[in-house]
């Protein structure tokens, strides 16, 4: 069994409470995605399928995703989060695999963000302008215009960008992104608008690129859902339901269901568990298709590892 790529063969569909991580450019009001988070703290991020997120469904409730894991011999493959940016997010960059090995990181972390919410004008920072690269990054650091070398892209609901390993990359508010990604948390911060966090120049300037795949996706209308983006790491999709009856969704890979809007039911032949905004249930096990019951009009997405 490949470790890194887990397929917990004989374990049904489960759900995962949110784990919510305090970060100082989040807020203290998540409404109407969450009614509380347990803590006063800015919250940034809402992990759904973070190792640390304890199972609420099932014979495996009060475990650990990691515990889960970790049992069954191997590591759940995506980061499914929910970012809830209130002001500027550092400028930062993520390795790739090769050169998160060769700085003795397990794996690189290539991520994408889909729009959930947006104000007007609101924009996200995602790779550099012509030109720039790593000697530039450094100079623009040291004098504090490093944001007048970004390529700042506008934002709308329902726009899927994909943010490539090695691309320097910023959000700022105004937006609400469901952010699939390897699970991985190697983040290396090149700039943070003088606020006193630690830099990590030396890395980040490392494994910057010039140039890379990152960018709007155009979505593709599939057989019975929106493809919005298909990656070597991951594939997510978005179901829009309008009526009462059941739904098959396939995974070909371990991977999760993420509540959008409405409310419905994954059947598992053995049980139920609910699928609702902002939570996730685990599909533990690709080559197999679930069964989502659908009580009034329901959107949610899939997020697959394919294998």
């Amino acid at each position: 069994m490949n470790k890194r790529m887990m397929m917990m063969t004989g374990v049904a569909p489960f759900g995962l409470k949110p784990w919510f991580s305090e970060r100082v450019w989040g807020k203290r009001d998540l409404t109407p995605w969450y009614a509380e988070t347990g803590t006063t703290e800015l919250v940034g991020e809402a992990w759904l399928t973070g190792p640390q997120c304890v199972v609420e469904t099932g014979p495996l409730a009060g475990q650990t995703l990691a515990a889960v894991a970790e049992n069954l011999g191997g590591e759940f493959p995506l980061l499914v989060k929910i970012l809830f940016p209130a002001d500027k997010l550092s400028v930062q960059v993520h390795p790739d695999d090769a050169q998160a090995k060769a700085l003795g990181e397990t794996r690189g972390k290539t991520e994408c963000w889909y729009v959930l919410e947006a104000e007007t004008g609101a924009t996200v920072a995602l790779g550099l302008k012509p030109g720039a690269g790593a000697k530039e990054v450094a100079a623009s650091v040291e004098s504090g215009t490093m944001e007048s070398l970004m390529q700042h892209v506008p934002v709308a609901v329902g726009d899927m960008l994909f943010v490539d390993a090695g691309t320097v990359h910023a959000i700022g508010p105004g937006v609400v992104l469901l952010e699939t990604q390897q699970t991985s948390d190697v983040t290396y911060r090149l700039y943070d608008y003088g606020r006193p966090r630690e830099l990590h120049l030396e890395k980040g300037l490392q494994v910057l690129k010039s140039r890379t795949q990152a960018g709007k996706v155009a979505p593709r209308l599939m057989d019975g859902f929106t493809r919005l983006i298909e990656q070597k790491y991951f594939v997510v999709d978005r179901f829009d339901v309008s009526s009462t009856g059941e739904v098959n969704v396939a995974f070909n890979g371990a991977g999760c269901l993420v509540g959008l809007a409405g409310r419905g039911v994954v059947l598992d032949g053995e049980g139920h568990v609910e699928l609702v905004p902002g939570k996730a249930v685990v599909v533990p096990a690709g080559g197999v298709s679930v069964v989502v019951e659908t009580g009034s009009s329901i959107s949610f997405a899939r997020c697959v590892a394919p294998v």
